[in-house]
C-alpha cells in the first residue's frame, strides 16, 4: 500500500525547501505555509528525502 504524505501546517515555518525541491508535490498557501498538492507527484524515496531535510520537521507520512 502506498504511503501518503502530509504537512503539519501548524508546525511549518514557510521556508519553502519542500516546494523548491518537489514543486510537483508541495505548494505554498496564501498563509505562507506549505501544503501537499499532489501526494503521488514523486516517488516515496524523493518525498522521504524532503521529509528528512525539512528544518521544521513538519512533513510526515500518514499512518
Amino acid at each position: 500500500m502506498a504511503k501518503e504524505v502530509y504537512v503539519d501546517e501548524s508546525e511549518c515555518t514557510g521556508c519553502e525547501l519542500c516546494v523548491d525541491t518537489l514543486p510537483e508535490v508541495f505548494e505554498m498557501t496564501s498563509d505562507g505555509v506549505s501544503k501537499v498538492k499532489n501526494p503521488k507527484g514523486a516517488s516515496e524515496d524523493k518525498i522521504q528525502e524532503v521529509i528528512d531535510s525539512c528544518p521544521a520537521e513538519c512533513i510526515h507520512w500518514k499512518d
